[in-house]
């Protein structure tokens, strides 16, 4: 029986011997992967505050003023001045000639578009002046005959 008592012996020291190196080989292999975990965690929270630097670029701010400049074919022209929703300038009365000068200055298609309105504008006043004349003509003749 101490024969047999031997074998088993030898058999479960082999049994154990096999085992333990089994045992232990996948421990190494499984505790890296969650050792390499965390490190590729901690890189990827860092990644973005270090990749991203701070602009240095100006933030611009936008102001809403709505200019309004209305005409009549009499050539009387107004503005009205909004900013934001708060009116600054109502029905502020402008010569003509100041309205030309701002046109060309702003851009050609403006000013082409206001002169057209301006041009029209002095039709008007020349008809209106020739009118005015010929009835002023009128009346120094009337009166030249009530004088005589």
């Amino acid at each position: 029986m101490s024969d047999t008592l031997t074998e088993v012996q030898a058999v479960e020291e082999t049994v154990v011997e096999t085992a333990t190196p089994e045992a232990e080989a996948p421990k190494p292999v499984e505790a890296p992967k969650p050792a390499e975990a965390p490190k590729a965690e901690a890189p990827k929270a860092e990644k973005p505050k270090a990749g991203r630097p701070k602009s240095t670029a100006k933030k611009t701010r936008t102001v809403e003023l709505t200019l309004t400049v209305t005409g009549t074919a009499e050539g009387e022209w107004q503005a009205d001045l909004v900013h934001g929703t708060q009116r600054v300038v109502s029905g502020l009365v402008i010569p003509a000639i100041a309205v030309a000068k701002a046109a060309k200055e702003l851009h050609e298609d403006i000013a082409t578009g206001i002169e057209s309105v301006l041009e029209a504008a002095r039709d008007q006043h020349r008809t209106r002046m020739e009118e005015l004349e010929a009835e002023l003509a009128r009346v120094k003749a009337q009166l030249a005959e009530l004088s005589e």
